[in-house]
């Protein structure tokens, strides 16, 4: 039997982290798109700022732009990933054999509540986050107390860890979300 892409109506929302990034064309305006389109099936709760890092793995490409949002949803795990593999579609984004090629949008599934999922097509926590400062850096801007459900660590512990990273503010959080209901 399948399972529903909903929670169920007794169920609490979940509470997810997401990474977004951009390194192709009008990079703020691809993030901004990218929350508007996520705000139509997630309660946007906090935006980090924007911040500029250096590309992984191809160094070869434009730098990226990159923030972290804290948000609520009914959406199960599989259908929120669905979800955002539409809107990366939508926003351009096209996928190949090159895993760290430029592109216009990435988004990320971070974390779903305190939950750890281990399958082939979704692991949650994200199996990087925790090498990542352009990840950690805004995640310690919105909760720096938030804990890694594996080894316990706080957002900021673990940004201290990683510092090879560069990581520099770009801009305030994107003013789209300063009166976003939830619809």
């Amino acid at each position: 039997m399948d399972e529903p892409d909903v929670l169920e109506q007794e169920a609490r929302f979940c509470t997810v982290l997401l990474s977004l990034g951009s390194n192709l064309g009008d990079r703020v305006r691809y993030l901004e798109r990218a929350l508007e389109q996520l705000r139509r099936e997630i309660r946007i709760e906090r935006v980090s700022s924007i911040y500029e890092t250096r590309p992984v793995g191809n160094l070869e490409q434009p730098w990226y732009l990159n923030l972290v949002c804290m948000a609520t949803t009914s959406l199960k795990p599989h259908a929120l990933l669905e979800y955002i593999g539409a809107i990366e579609a939508v926003l351009g984004r096209k996928r190949g054999s090159e895993r760290y090629a430029a592109r216009t949008i990435d988004i990320d599934i971070l974390a779903y509540d305190d939950r750890i999922i281990d399958e082939p097509d979704l692991e949650i926590p994200h199996p990087r986050m925790t090498e990542r400062g352009f990840v950690l850096e805004p995640l310690v801007e919105i909760a720096p107390e938030w804990r890694h459900p594996s080894d316990g660590r706080t957002a900021l512990e673990l940004r201290k860890d990683v510092i090879d990273d560069v990581v520099r503010p770009y801009a305030d959080p994107p003013p789209v979300l300063a009166a976003a209901p939830f619809l």
